[in-house]
């Protein structure tokens, strides 16, 4: 017996990001986007004994851990612990979302591995449990299982869903390599002292979320929401990447209407006026040379959800 979920990917259309607090994290206004590039996760019955065992395919396979460092495969084990049963189950994660990419890809498996789980060993969590559990495996891991549009807050653990008035047009351009996200963040608190605003929480302001930008994908308005893009942690990316900025710029000359990093990077995001247009600025981004891929996708969608049980 098996069950398939699908996970979508996230971009963050804001991610303000506060000062450096004393736990070592910073308080966010946090936009995700569900979009409809996504991963698979398929959880199979094992043998009685044989504990959480993984394997990956797809383009970025050979940088996914599959040992017991990978967020499925905690998941598994967390839910497991949670109804004090055994953790006995085959993991295979079908990878599109890039690895280390900005598009919580990881985070995304874990809240497939929740879903899966819980459904074949026919637990019937209630989701706000799932949703606990979920927070203590990472901040990306909830707003996975809940998808469309949403504001995180906290660590960006705390979600307020939000209204979305259309389908909005989406392109990512996949980088070779990743950036390590507390890397990104701790450049971000670095160019922060050293601009002379100080990092901590006592310096930088509690973000919050751009009225504009929430009208904006209120309203269903591309454009608006063009113009409302923003996130705190793209100077940081770009110091640790400058070739992004080439990236940005190939994309934007062939005619997207918004482009930002998606969350930590090194992914860009582009905002496309339609369907037509982003299949273009896909196209003229696969030829640029500034990345190794582009794929144009669609969202809002839904989050984790089972495809086949």
């Amino acid at each position: 017996m098996s069950v398939t979920v699908r996970v979508p990917a996230k971009v963050n259309v804001q991610l303000g990001v506060g000062g450096l607090r004393g736990d070592g994290y910073h308080d966010l206004a946090n936009v995700f986007f569900a979009v409809a590039l996504g991963d698979e996760v398929t959880a199979s019955a094992s043998a009685p004994g044989t504990g959480v065992t993984l394997t990956c395919s797809g383009p970025d396979a050979g940088q996914v851990p599959l040992d017991g460092t990978n967020l499925a495969a905690r998941a598994a084990r967390l839910l497991a612990a949670h109804h004090g049963i055994d953790a006995d189950v085959h993991l295979h994660i079908a990878k599109d979302i890039p690895v280390a990419g900005g598009m919580a890809g990881g985070s995304a498996d874990g809240a497939a591995a929740l879903v899966a789980c819980d459904a074949l060993w026919a637990l019937d969590t209630p989701l706000d449990t799932l949703l606990g559990l979920a927070a203590d495996l990472g901040s990306d891991v909830p707003f996975a299982l809940l998808g469309g549009v949403a504001l995180g807050r906290g660590r960006g653990e705390i979600l307020d869903p939000l209204p979305v008035g259309g389908t909005f047009h989406w392109v990512f351009a996949v980088a070779d390599g990743g950036l390590s996200t507390p890397a990104v963040f701790h450049e971000c608190d670095r160019l922060r002292e050293e601009s002379g605003t100080g990092s901590t929480e006592a310096d930088v302001p509690t973000p919050d979320a751009d009225p504009a930008l929430l009208a904006a994908l209120a309203d269903g308005d591309p454009v608006a929401l063009a113009a409302a893009l923003a996130n705190d942690l793209q100077p940081a990316a770009l110091s640790l990447r400058p070739a992004l900025a080439a990236t940005l710029r190939a994309g934007t000359e062939a005619g997207a209407i918004g482009a930002l990093v998606s969350g930590s990077g090194p992914t860009c995001a582009f905002l496309a006026k339609d369907a037509e247009a982003a299949e273009a600025v896909a196209g003229a981004l696969r030829e640029s040379g500034t990345c190794r891929t582009a794929h144009a996708t669609r969202g809002p969608v839904p989050g984790a959800a089972v495809l086949a049980h």
